[in-house]
């Protein structure tokens, strides 16, 4: 099984190739750099920290690597993981510093957390509350898992799978098909995260 992690210069990789090694060794785990790379990878990690736009842009100036991701996650149906910004590249739009299109992979825009009396940015473990049965998802009901961020989809996404409340809920994941997003890291959740990232390499979407 080769899970490809793009690797654009803007994303937490490190920790996500480390936990994914802990699973399934580090043979099967490659950092993708390249059009031609991604289209080896079996199952395909999009990571990410920082600003939509500024991610959008990074993964942009990489020739044809978007070309080829939509064609792998789409066409191909082959399974795909977004964490954290990565998650939120899933979008139709982020609105973060200014409207940026995102991959389109789900329907919906990325919105700044409504935290009221609550610091921003949310930062640190927090618990999600399931909207739908998802297999990535399977035994992770009521678990607590690590958030870094200010922006997130809205908690009535049309594919939220779980939301999270901080101040306000807030879609926690998202997908469809052979997609799924999640807004915390699960490289950083320590065993929930690793049982959530094993489930991911199980499915069968």
């Amino acid at each position: 099984m080769r899970v490809g992690i793009l690797d654009y210069d803007s994303g937490n990789l490190h920790s996500a190739a480390k936990a994914f090694t802990r699973l399934i060794g580090a043979s099967e785990v490659r950092l993708v750099r390249t059009a031609a790379e991604l289209m080896d990878a079996e199952r395909i990690v999009l990571p990410g920290v920082g600003a939509f736009s500024a991610c959008a842009a990074a993964l942009r100036a990489r020739p044809q690597l978007e070309a080829a991701l939509k064609r792998c996650v789409l066409d191909e149906r082959r399974p795909f993981l977004g964490i954290c910004v990565g998650m939120q590249l899933m979008a139709e739009v982020g609105t973060e510093h200014e409207r940026t299109a995102g991959l389109g992979f789900v329907e919906g825009e990325i919105v700044p957390l409504k935290a009221g009396a609550h610091k921003i940015p949310h930062m640190g473990w927090n618990q999600l509350r399931h909207c739908a049965p998802h297999a990535v998802l399977d035994g992770l009901e009521g678990q607590d898992f690590y958030f870094v961020h200010s922006w997130a989809p809205p908690a009535d996404a049309p594919s939220c799978l779980a939301v999270c409340e901080h101040g306000a809920a807030f879609c926690a994941v998202w997908g469809r098909d052979n997609m799924i997003g999640t807004q915390f890291h699960p490289e950083k959740s320590q065993s929930a995260g690793l049982k959530l990232l094993d489930n991911f390499l199980q499915w069968q979407p």
